[in-house]
């Protein structure tokens, strides 16, 4: 498939498009695109498809919500984007153009046949191999600057103060940890619970190319999914009909680059994915992507090494699918993110987001009581007493014994407390249940990505026409009515059948411009699924024929049985061929 005219056909079909097409040549703002009226609809029914997967089925414990796109300085303190979240930058010293540095090395070194995996190397390692290698500005030929760190997040400011810092979220993730204990508190205090949300993220990407598959602004599928470490035991592990296949971290060390395949409660067990919920999640993404139209053998799971992991993660694997264009393309990322985000949450709101749990067996703890001294506490402190004693009945018993044992002082709430401003007691006691910060999982898709693969993948070439053989429940169009002539009795009975399937909630398009063939020839490059005719036979007898965009085949049916058979073929995601058996339909064979 000529893929750039691929391209060329899916922005004149209203598919997407580039963002400020006006104003082209008089702004460098690339990295953002638009969705057409076909490009919403598949997008929204791609999303759709989603949820049927991934949420309604387990409605009682995952649930969807939505959270700001800005956020607070603090958040993203606390989750570390503020610290790690860059990417290498470099720029010539000539022109002034700006580069992503392991981006351009691979690029130039690959034109002279030089391979090189630039993921996860430091800012000193990418410098050394542009000095060694003698990498040039690609524009101009200029020298490069040293490497450095550029922050991606998008930086505003929250109201009309300067120092209100707020940022534009580089992901959904955040907001749902920071929700966490409230949608906790909503569904019972119970685990596990699984977070969900779809929203627009915003990444100041360097160079952003590759239209859909890099973008500076683009949408997020997610879950939070938090469970008890001490029982990952997944109820519905073994129900999943499927195999994934993985790359695993083992194999991606050694070089090789055949994954391999697995059920997910076998990668479980042969240690290739760390959890049951983890492989879970893993098994329902390739069962999506196969219902997008991507086969498993154009899918599989690639292991991150250690250095190559986000800094929250401590297993992850990027599913990658094939794209005729781009190569292997990351579609979602699967990540074990532990207990990482909601500590630092609580470690920088002061609010506590452990749960309890109940122990199987009670067990005896030491309990460190901290009373204050006031007599002491005046002594030194005189009216400011009071602030030291509120301090002190908010500060951590354990880390305040710790340091008064080890030193004689510790600090509280900014204030110095020596041994003799305390009193303290060492209790033992009973407990049957304890508190724990609960882990994570993660399963993140990029829509837009997702958007495009699943176009590539339904686009076939035929007598030199692009044809989308889209599934009916994610084609934008649900079918075209089409009178197989333009006259006034036909296009009536066409316009209140198409306002009739309107109503009842199908995207359709009644048309009555050019020939039947061009017609049909036009519908079926869109992908749409079914097209209706109307001809003298429905004047007599009421009937209408429909047509199979895939198999061309044709059956005559009453006019008021179209409706039911659409929404059996979208609701079911069936092809007319495939319900002509279960419906006892009729095949039709024009006779002019």
């Amino acid at each position: 498939m000529e893929t750039d005219k691929f391209l060329d056909f899916l922005t004149e079909s209203g598919f997407f498009y580039p963002s400020f097409e006006i104003y082209r040549g008089k702004t460098e703002a690339g990295g953002f695109y638009d969705y057409g009226p076909l490009g919403v609809e598949l997008k929204r029914n791609i999303i759709e498809k989603w949820r049927r997967i991934f949420i309604y089925p387990y409605q009682d414990f995952i649930v969807e919500v939505e959270t700001p796109i800005i956020m607070p300085k603090i958040v993203f303190e606390a989750s570390g984007h503020l610290e790690h979240f860059t990417d290498a930058i470099t720029e010539c010293l000539k022109c002034g153009r700006k580069y992503r540095a392991d981006h351009l090395i691979e690029e130039e070194l690959g034109k002279r046949g030089v391979s090189v995996k630039t993921e996860g190397l430091r800012l000193e390692e990418l410098d050394e191999l542009i000095r060694r290698y003698g990498i040039k500005c690609p524009v101009c030929g200029g020298d490069l600057g040293p490497v450095k760190p550029f922050n991606l997040l998008f930086q505003t400011t929250i109201g009309p103060y300067s120092d209100n810092i707020g940022y534009l979220r580089p992901e959904t993730a955040q907001g749902m940890f920071v929700s966490f204990p409230r949608v906790f508190n909503l569904l019972g205090r119970k685990l596990p619970l699984g977070i969900a949300q779809v929203g627009k993220v915003g990444r100041n990407e360097i160079s952003p190319r590759q239209g859909l598959i890099r973008l500076r602004e683009f949408t997020q599928m997610e879950i939070e999914f938090f469970f008890d470490p001490e029982n990952p035991r997944c109820p519905f592990l073994d129900e999943l009909d499927v195999k994934i296949r993985v790359l695993p971290e083992e194999d991606v060390k050694a070089g090789k680059k055949e994954p391999r395949e697995f059920r997910p409660r076998e990668a479980v067990e042969s240690r290739v994915i760390p959890n049951e919920w983890m492989a879970f999640f893993m098994g329902l993404a390739t069962i999506y992507m196969n219902e997008l139209g991507i086969p498993t053998d154009h899918q599989y799971f690639l292991a991150k090494l250690p250095e190559e992991r986000a800094h929250y993660s401590s297993a992850s694997f990027d599913q990658m699918v094939f794209s005729e264009r781009f190569g292997w393309v990351e579609v979602s990322g699967h990540a074990y993110r532990t207990d990482y985000d909601l500590s630092r949450h609580m470690k920088f709101s002061g609010y506590d987001l452990t749960v309890e749990r109940r122990l199987k067996e009670p067990k005896e703890v030491e309990e460190v009581r901290i009373y204050p001294n006031p007599t002491r506490i005046r002594e030194v402190y005189g009216n400011e007493a009071g602030k030291v004693m509120k301090a002190l009945s908010t500060a951590d018993p354990n880390e305040l014994r710790s340091s008064l044992e080890r030193s004689g002082e510790a600090l509280v709430g900014g204030y110095r407390v020596t041994r003799d401003m305390v009193f303290m007691r060492v209790e033992r006691r009973k407990v049957f249940t304890e508190r724990f910060i609960p882990h994570d999982v993660e399963p993140s898709f990029g829509v837009d990505r997702i958007v495009y693969v699943t176009l590539e993948h339904a686009a076939k070439v035929i007598d030199g026409r692009f044809i989308l053989t889209l599934a009916p429940d994610i084609a934008p169009i649900k079918a075209v009515v089409l009178p197989i002539i333009d006259k006034e009795e036909y296009n009536k009975i066409g316009i209140e059948l198409s306002r009739k399937l309107m109503r009842a909630g199908f995207r359709v398009v009644f048309d009555n411009d050019g020939t039947i063939g061009s017609r049909y020839a036009r519908y079926d490059s869109l992908g749409v699924p079914l097209a209706i005719t109307i001809d003298e036979e429905t004047l007599r007898d009421n009937t209408v024929t429909i047509r199979d965009r895939d198999t061309k085949v044709q059956v005559r049916v009453g006019i008021n049985d179209v409706p039911i058979i659409i929404k059996k073929a979208v609701e079911e995601n069936k092809t007319l061929s495939r319900l002509i058996d279960e419906l006892k339909l009729t095949i039709y064979t024009r006779q002019h």
